[in-house]
């Protein structure tokens, strides 16, 4: 079928419309995506002119849509006994349809219709990569993403969306591949999708990402760092997918493993501490094991250690994890609680939460149960040092008092 003319397209999602309806400012949306812009997203402007709006009515385009409808009869009467591009698409034509894609200005439904001809099909993606196809991506992704940000296209950044998802299709398992994906041209709009995305943009750009993390190359360099990890901390703070929440943890969890000190600090600044925990929670294992991860590698710089400290529910929540969620879970917590309270001499009220959130009893639990070595050692070294400061309280059990007395 030939491509459907620019005014047909649905300004949001590039689509052809089914259900066109128009704005205020006179611009046609499809219903669906209008609608989704608007209560969904809580957006109150028109996508394609950026103007505040003062009236959310739709005016149904009834023109419009028997115009569409006219032209699909005829479209696919004309194209009936054409052959599908999928069933053409071999590696003598991948030169032809990559300069297509570049050159055509419905790009979102030819990359639409290049990823449904390669997904799943091993000797395409491979034909793909040699025929240059991840730097056509690049290309197009690196000249959307300009446009949009020069002039707040909507559309523009539709196709670096869809870009990105055909480029997340891709395996990434070669050296090749990963080469080429670190290469500016991809590597920005990649995170630029992370930032600014959609749910769906933002899973295929961490996909990505996962990918290049798996073949053990650094994909930070020339990335900014800070700015990508307030992007996923704002995606956990929001807590919409649980799925999008996950993939922003590993991704996080990738770049504190290549990062020491200043980066760390960063992250510390911007609100990582805070952010880790209040996912725990009402998280469920593999985020808490995640979440503890983390927290104790920002624990190990100073600004982590302050910031765990003053945050009213920080050892309470990494408390009540102990024995509570897994047996990794609990080791990560009582090294996060050991950081903060033997590493550097503890505020008196990170002793005093310890003790109110039933963390000394945990830790006196922990030593009775089986758990690794290092584990206990930390527990037996945080009762040792701070025992005398908690046998202080009036509530103090005296069976723990008399067991503190025992390790002393």
């Amino acid at each position: 079928m030939e491509e459907p003319p620019q005014l047909f397209l649905c300004p949001i999602s590039m689509e052809l419309m089914e259900d066109p309806v128009t704005v205020s400012t006179g611009v046609t949306y499809e219903r669906r995506s209008i609608e989704r812009w608007f209560f969904k997203y809580g957006k109150t402007t028109c996508p394609a002119t950026m103007q505040r709006l003062s009236s959310f009515d739709l005016t149904p385009n009834h023109t419009l849509k028997s115009v569409i409808s006219s032209w699909l009869d005829r479209a696919s009467s004309s194209s009936s006994s054409s052959t599908p591009l999928c069933k053409e698409l071999g590696r003598e034509r991948l030169p032809s349809v990559l300069a297509g894609v570049e050159g055509t200005p419905f790009k979102v439904t030819a990359l639409k219709n290049l990823k449904s001809c390669m997904e799943g099909d091993v000797a395409a993606q491979e034909d793909f990569v040699a025929c240059g196809g991840i730097q056509v991506l690049g290309r197009v992704m690196t000249q959307a993403l300009a446009e949009s940000s020069a002039g707040g296209d909507f559309s523009a950044f539709r196709t670096c969306e869809e870009a990105g998802s055909v480029l997340a299709a891709l395996p990434l398992s070669d050296d090749t591949s990963v080469e080429l994906v670190l290469k500016p041209d991809c590597m920005r709009p990649v995170v630029a999708l992370v930032q600014r995305g959609s749910a769906e943009a933002r899973l295929h750009a961490m996909s990505i990402i996962a990918k290049i993390s798996r073949a053990d190359r650094d994909w930070t360099a020339g990335v900014d760092v800070d700015d990508l990890v307030k992007s996923l901390l704002e995606v956990l703070s929001d807590g919409t997918s649980p799925k999008l929440s996950s993939r922003a943890l590993d991704v996080l969890l990738d770049v504190t493993a290549r990062s020491r000190g200043t980066r760390r600090a960063k992250a510390v600044e911007v609100g990582a501490v805070c952010v880790l925990v209040e996912l725990l929670p009402d998280a469920d294992r593999r985020v808490a094991e995640r979440a503890l991860l983390l927290l104790k590698r920002l624990c190990k710089c100073p600004e982590g250690r302050l910031a765990f400290a003053e945050h009213a529910l920080a050892v309470s929540a990494v408390a009540r994890t102990v024995l509570r969620v897994s047996g990794l879970a609990s080791r990560l917590a009582v090294s996060v609680l050991w950081l903060v309270a033997c590493a550097v001499a503890p505020a008196e009220r990170v002793l005093d939460d310890m003790f109110m959130s039933g963390g000394v009893a945990k830790l006196l639990a922990l030593l009775q149960v089986e758990s690794s070595a290092s584990t206990k050692e930390k527990a037996a070294r945080l009762l040792r040092v701070h025992g005398a400061f908690w046998r202080q309280y009036p509530c103090f059990p005296t069976d723990l008092r008399d067991y503190l007395k025992f390790l002393n």
